[in-house]
């Protein structure tokens, strides 16, 4: 695999990763081709990180019509490694690898669930803004904690 420069050792970055997401590639998602379109891991990325967030209990609040924070995405990366087609099953894995003072860099990694095999791989930063202002709201000291306890992270 091309040296991907937010993966500084494979076995050690995969190894990182605890929660999963599974996809099934739809006929909708390919080219003419037959294989999946590269603007596709996009939407599955947004999807697992969904779950993600959900599987935290972030998602619950920031949905709630009293929230006064929301999430944004800030920045968004894929590094396509190999080709995938239509029926295919995936699981998009999600950590958070970095977390700021109102970000987190997620990163993600899709793999064949039939033989392991790595297609692509992605990060981006995260920010939880507040609704009224516009701003960065930093985390909760509980937001924090269930990153550090709840995912394998880097700090």
């Amino acid at each position: 695999m091309e040296k991907i420069k937010y993966i500084q050792e494979l076995q050690t970055w995969m190894n990182e990763f605890s929660f999963s997401h599974p996809i099934s590639v739809r006929f909708s998602e390919t080219d003419m081709f037959g294989h999946m379109n590269n603007t596709v891991p996009f939407a599955y990325f947004e999807d697992a990180r969904i779950a993600f967030f959900k599987y935290l209990g972030f998602m619950q609040n920031w949905v709630s019509p009293k929230s006064e924070t929301i999430p944004v995405v800030a920045d968004l990366q894929c590094d396509y490694l190999k080709q995938v087609y239509f029926g295919e099953k995936l699981l998009i894995y999600v950590k958070a690898q970095e977390v700021g003072t109102s970000s987190v860099d997620l990163h993600y990694m899709g793999k064949r669930e039939s033989n392991g095999d790595i297609c692509f791989v992605g990060r981006g930063r995260m920010v939880q803004l507040n609704k009224r202002t516009g701003k960065g709201e930093p985390w909760s000291e509980e937001m924090r904690q269930k990153f550090f306890v709840k995912t394998k992270i880097n700090s």
